[in-house]
């Protein structure tokens, strides 16, 4: 089983010297900075991008990494961009350059960057100031494009203290009702920035500030602002159909698709969209590939794992976590290479560079490679939990290989991250928590339900010569959920719950919000720790393969899924969990994926069915679930084979009372997705 030791608390133009303050820099040993350098010259208006680059030497054979740190006018240094390695050119290393998007309140900001030899240790530190400017003059508020044309940069003027901001914004032609941003607190004499998005192509827009002081709302002067088209030229856009319309009055009116398709490589922008497939944002591209992952909307931006260059040479595929703005902004980011040393710091060995691996790999060797699947920002102070890819070499014969060699496991590790996206905490799947002879929960003697191997969806790094050919995918885990206290047994803070697809289970592991131990609280699934209660007599009343899964309403509940039902579709004999499919017995309602909700009791461990809706479709992978504030639910059937091409299915249900079904009352096809969510705005994401 995974769980944590003890351990795991401890947690351009040349700078002209009048303008840019530059502060000594401070080498340690043999790391010396010799440069930081902006694109454009300070002062600059909010809405520019400035550029930056540090040049720094090591007499260490290093390699140089440079971290870039902000703090905004009076405030402190936060990390923007997490330590990432430079490149060297004779004795110089230079960094990846740092796109900062000015897009806060004015004044003067400090802009820091660290170099660091993290084998020797060493590291050196330059600080400088720049100034940001406003476009503002006088009462009236300012709209500006940005490199998104469907996303305004909406400038309102300065606020009195103690008062809240938002921004108001309708098509001139009156043909949807108006939306809002999220409220922002005055910060005088600064103006307050919001990027302005969920708007439709070429189309004109009225915007204004509405100013909150004391439950007394004052409407400020309006602007204009006109939409760019969608660049068709920049990558595939895609389209969506309706099959069944939704209510024109559900509060629920907008779309947000994370496509994403496995099999045809087709790398669509994540798009918002009306009810009707109308695209009102997308996803700006943050390179040509556009190779991205949209794990969870927040408020006003969105996580994202991404391609990118790390610390292993040649290796870009999802090393990169960000946090990106509407516009396309990276708003911060950390990669596989310093979470790497983090966790190895917090006491896991299993936190190895895969490159620094010998070939062949021994026995015991473990590495962690890449994000997967879900990042999540619902934590207490801002901190976010991802999940890792981590690989470990066991014994020939391991999980009833047949290949006489050595044998590749792929599990999974959660890392949890502070405000400055630093390891604090992990749960590694391969880490024996106080079971004497190790795994008391999860035994790696327990393969895949149905036998997964690394064929498709999963990356490995050290299969290969000396090695069993294939690795298996043992858990497979998609989706992390955060679950705040109180609830049964636990008051004092929150837990972490785990959805493993190639297990059939959801994990409840004791997180705490960091005191917690690690251990596995709870299995939910076929085999595992609940009694299933089957109200409607079900012939396979359990999810399986499902993605997904949360505790809705704060953590009240009920428990939502998506249920792609791979083993419950699989032959009678398939299955190695202990839980036999249904195969060619299926039913026409008994092997299409299904929309769940569950209660259930921690104390006397029993899950009840509230709606187990057949959606027409099997989903063989991905998907959504999730509870809408007018009791209807929303799934994502996410990559429906469809002739030559993969369909994803945006479908609403509302519950028929006294069943644990009922109708579609909203159907909308489109690309293949990964994940999706239906919400009121952009400024409104789900907490699930």
């Amino acid at each position: 089983m995974r769980t944590v030791s003890t351990k795991k608390r401890n947690s351009g133009w040349w700078l002209p010297i009048a303008t840019l303050a530059v502060l000594c820099p401070q080498a340690n040993g043999t790391v010396t900075i010799d440069s930081l350098q902006p694109t454009l010259p300070s002062p600059q208006q909010i809405g520019a991008t400035v550029g930056w680059t540090a040049t720094a030497t090591d007499t260490n054979p290093g390699p140089l990494t440079f971290q870039f740190n902000v703090a905004p006018p009076g405030g402190t240094l936060a990390t923007t961009r997490n330590f990432n390695v430079g490149t060297l050119s004779g004795a110089t290393w230079k960094s990846q350059s740092f796109p900062w998007a000015l897009t806060g309140i004015d004044g003067s900001y400090q802009v820091q960057v660290v170099a660091k030899d993290f084998s020797s240790g060493e590291s050196a530190s330059t600080t400088v100031s720049f100034v940001v400017t406003s476009p503002v003059t006088g009462s009236n508020p300012v709209a500006q494009p940005t490199k998104n044309p469907l996303v305004a940069l909406f400038t309102a003027p300065s606020c009195t203290a103690g008062s809240t901001v938002r921004v108001s914004f309708q098509p001139q032609s009156g043909s949807v009702p108006a939306t809002a941003t999220n409220w922002a607190n005055c910060e005088p004499p600064s103006p307050i920035t919001f990027e302005i998005a969920g708007m439709y192509s070429s189309t004109a827009y009225t915007m204004y500030a509405q100013v909150s002081t004391g439950g007394n709302i004052v409407n400020g002067p309006t602007v204009s602002f006109t939409t760019g088209p969608i660049p068709t030229s920049d990558f595939p856009i895609p389209t969506f159909h309706v099959g069944i319309p939704d209510s024109p009055s559900d509060p629920n009116q907008v779309l947000v698709h994370g496509l994403y398709d496995v099999r045809q490589n087709i790398n669509y922008p994540d798009v918002a969209t009306d009810l009707s497939g109308n695209i009102i944002w997308y996803n700006y591209p943050t390179d040509a590939s556009h190779k991205t992952m949209m794990t969870r909307p927040l408020p006003a931006s969105f996580l994202a794992i991404q391609y990118g260059p790390a610390w292993a040479p040649g290796v870009v595929e999802y090393q990169l976590l960000r946090q990106m703005d509407f516009a396309g902004n990276i708003v911060r980011e950390t990669n596989i290479g310093i979470l790497q040393q983090q966790v190895l710091a917090l006491g896991n060995p299993d936190a190895q560079a895969c490159d620094d691996i010998p070939s062949p790999a021994p026995v015991g060797a473990a590495c962690l490679g890449l994000f997967h699947h879900d990042a999540i920002q619902t934590l207490p102070n801002g901190y976010t939990a991802a999940l890792v890819d981590v690989e470990k070499i066991f014994p020939a014969g391991t999980q009833g290989d047949t290949s006489g060699l050595p044998v590749d496991i792929i599990g999974d590790m959660i890392v949890v991250l502070d405000q400055n996206w630093n390891a604090v905490w992990y749960w590694d799947s391969f880490d024996p928590h106080g079971g004497g002879n190790g795994y008391p929960q999860l035994p790696v003697s327990r393969t895949a339900v149905l036998d997964e191997t690394c064929v498709q969806g999963c990356v490995t790094f050290l299969t290969g010569k000396g090695i069993a050919p294939t690795a298996h995918d043992w858990l497979h885990c998609n989706s992390l959920y955060y679950w705040p206290a109180p609830q049964d047994g636990n008051t004092t803070g929150g837990d972490i719950m785990v959805s493993s697809r190639d297990q059939d289970w959801v994990m409840k592991i004791d997180y705490q919000d960091g005191a917690g131990t690690g251990d596995i609280l709870w299995r939910m699934g076929p085999s595992g720790d609940f009694t299933f209660m089957n109200t409607y007599n079900d012939p396979w009343p359990w999810f399986s393969h499902q993605h997904e899964a949360g505790i809705e309403n704060g953590g009240a509940g009920p428990f939502t899924v998506m249920d792609n039902g791979n083993t419950r579709r699989s032959p009678p004999g398939k299955s190695t969990g202990g839980v036999p499919g249904l195969g060619d017995k299926c039913g026409p309602n008994d092997c299409n994926s299904r929309g769940m909700s569950l209660s259930f009791d921690q104390t006397s461990m029993l899950v009840y069915p509230v709606l187990s809706a057949n959606l027409g479709y099997f989903s063989d992978a991905m998907g959504s679930a999730q509870l809408l504030a007018d009791g209807n639910y929303y799934f994502l059937l996410a990559i429906v084979p469809d002739g030559k091409i993969d369909t994803g299915y945006d479908i609403q249900i509302q519950p028929t009372p006294g069943t644990d079904n009922g109708p579609q009352v909203m159907n909308v096809s489109g690309p293949a997705g990964y994940r999706g969510w239906q919400m009121p705005n952009l400024y409104s994401p789900p907490i699930t």
